[in-house]
C-alpha cells in the first residue's frame, strides 16, 4: 500500500516512545495491508488528526459502511477502551465492530467532526457533554477489569506528589495539598453500588457528532473506569482555563461547577474535588511535556481555586 504520511505530533510520539514504537511506526503500511485482507475493508491510508497516540485513518467495511480504523502504539494500553466500547455496544460511545487487542487495532463506526471543532461557546459544549454523559453512564456494581475510581484517585494523588517535586514546584503548595485532601476525599467516599461505566477524558475533542444518537453525539477514546459519575465530570472542570482566568477564577470555577451539577444531578462537592484532581494533574503534565501556555494557564486557575480552602 501506498506510503503512510502520520500527524507531527503522532511522528514524534512514536520515535521518542522507545523501540518497539519505532517498529510498528515502520510497519503500520504491513499492518494495515494485513488487517484489510483480514477484514475485508477497504483503507484509505492518508492519516486523520485527532489522536496523539494512534494512527486513525478512514476505512470502508466489506457491507460499505462507512468506518475508522484505530491503531494504536504498543505503549498505548487499550484494555479499558475495548471493554468499555463492548460493554456500551454504542450506546453513548462510539459502536465498534472489530478489534485485535494482540496488534492495538480497532474498526470502529464512522462519526462526524469533533464537539470542539464546532465553535460553539463553552456553555452549549458543556450542555452536549452532560447529555452525551447521561447515555453513556450505565451501572457498573463491579470493576470488570477497569480501574476504579478509588484506584484513580489514588494514581492522580500519587502523580501530584512526584511531578510537583520534578517540576521544581511550579504552582502553589495550597493548590497541592487541596488536590490531595481532595484525592483522600473521593477515594474515603468510593462506593460500588454508586459506580458508572465512567469515560475518564470527556472532553469536546473526544464526543464527536452522530446524528443517529439522542444527545446528537458519542464519545469516542474512552479510558475506562468504574467510578462515580463526578469522576467525568471533572473533565469539563480542568477544561477551558482562559475563559476562567478572565475573571475571578475562584468564583467563576465554582459557578461552572454549580452549572454541571444542575445538567446532571450530580453533587456538587463530588465534582468539585474531582475538578480539583483532575486540573492538577494536567496542568503539572502539560508543564512536563512542555505544553505551554496551557500548562501555565491550567496551574494558575489551581492556584486561584486552593483560596477555597
Amino acid at each position: 500500500m501506498a506510503k503512510i504520511e502520520l500527524p507531527e505530533e503522532v511522528r514524534l510520539r512514536a520515535e521518542a516512545s522507545g523501540e518497539a514504537t519505532r517498529r510498528w511506526l515502520n510497519d503500520l503500511p504491513q499492518l494495515v495491508a494485513g488487517l484489510e485482507r483480514e477484514w475485508g475493508i477497504g483503507v484509505e491510508p492518508t492519516a486523520l488528526g485527532g489522536g496523539s497516540a494512534s494512527y486513525l485513518c478512514r476505512a470502508v467495511t466489506e457491507m460499505g459502511a462507512p468506518a475508522i480504523l484505530k491503531l494504536t502504539m504498543p505503549s498505548e494500553d487499550i484494555t479499558g477502551e475495548i471493554i468499555t466500547l463492548e460493554r456500551s455496544a454504542g450506546r453513548g460511545y462510539v459502536r465498534l465492530l472489530r478489534h485485535d487487542t494482540a496488534r492495538g487495532a480497532l474498526l470502529q463506526e464512522r462519526l462526524g467532526p469533533a464537539l470542539g471543532a464546532m465553535g460553539l461557546p463553552v456553555d452549549e459544549q458543556i450542555q452536549v457533554i452532560c447529555a452525551t454523559l447521561a447515555q453513556a453512564w450505565a451501572p457498573m456494581p463491579e470493576p470488570q477489569g477497569l480501574m476504579t475510581g478509588a484506584e484513580k484517585a489514588a494514581w492522580l494523588a500519587e502523580f501530584i506528589t512526584r511531578t510537583w517535586e520534578v517540576l521544581d514546584r511550579p504552582c502553589s503548595e495550597a493548590a497541592v495539598a487541596q488536590a490531595l485532601a481532595c484525592a483522600d476525599s473521593r477515594a474515603a467516599a468510593f462506593d460500588l453500588e454508586t459506580c458508572v461505566l465512567v469515560h475518564g477524558d470527556a472532553h469536546s475533542g473526544n464526543v464527536l457528532q452522530a446524528p443517529d444518537a439522542p444527545s446528537g453525539f458519542k464519545f469516542v477514546d474512552p479510558d475506562g473506569l468504574c467510578a462515580e459519575p463526578a469522576c467525568d465530570l471533572a473533565i469539563p472542570m480542568r477544561e477551558w482555563s482562559a475563559e476562567l482566568l478572565a475573571g475571578d477564577a475562584l468564583e467563576r470555577g465554582r459557578a461552572r461547577c454549580a452549572r454541571l451539577a444542575a445538567l446532571t444531578g450530580v453533587p456538587f462537592q463530588a465534582i468539585w474535588e474531582w475538578g480539583v484532581m483532575e486540573r492538577m494533574s494536567t496542568g503539572l503534565l502539560c508543564t512536563q511535556l512542555g505544553y505551554q501556555p496551557t500548562g501555565r494557564e491550567t496551574l494558575a486557575v489551581s492556584d486561584a481555586w486552593a483560596l477555597s480552602r
